[in-house]
């Protein structure tokens, strides 16, 4: 067999929250507080965000990478397709992305929060698969490690 030339990773990520999984829900839910959280204060410029979070709805990001960066100058975007949602029990998306056009992942990624007691549990799953130039599964995780950590600041936590 030749080499692949896609690489396959699923990871898992946890976090307790103190916040009502109706709280964490909202804060993905609402456009203007996702895009606050979500694609705020990083090393890149947003250029535009839509959100229509509904089953079958739609997001796109479209982002300046910034000074500092590998692919300082160049444009990503984020595509989602929102495959089904639970208010405050569940989110699953697919989502590509890609650099000046060219797609460099696809992805599974669900959502699921859990009361326990006063908040939440959110297990975050990832299924990815990674095409030539990817950022690769390590750096994909590093990155929602980071956005979770975002999430925990809006919610105040």
């Amino acid at each position: 067999m030749t080499n692949p030339t896609v690489i396959h990773s699923t990871f898992q990520l946890e976090r307790k929250l103190k916040a009502t999984p109706e709280r964490v829900f909202a804060a993905f839910a609402d456009e203007a507080t996702k895009r606050r959280w979500f694609y705020g204060s990083g090393t890149h410029a947003l250029e535009s965000h839509q959100l229509d979070f509904k089953p079958g709805g739609h997001e796109r990001a479209q982002m300046k990478m910034g000074p500092g960066t590998p692919v300082a100058g160049k444009t990503l975007v984020n595509d989602v397709i929102y495959e089904d949602i639970v208010p405050s029990r569940r989110i699953v998306t697919a989502y590509r992305m890609s650099m000046d056009g060219t797609p460099f992942s696809a992805s599974l990624a669900t959502i699921e929060l859990m009361p326990n007691g006063s908040g939440t549990d959110l297990l975050f799953t990832h299924q990815g698969a990674y095409f030539e130039n990817a950022d690769g599964p390590e750096m994909r995780k590093g990155g929602w490690e980071k956005l979770l950590g975002k999430l925990v600041i809006e919610l105040g936590e």
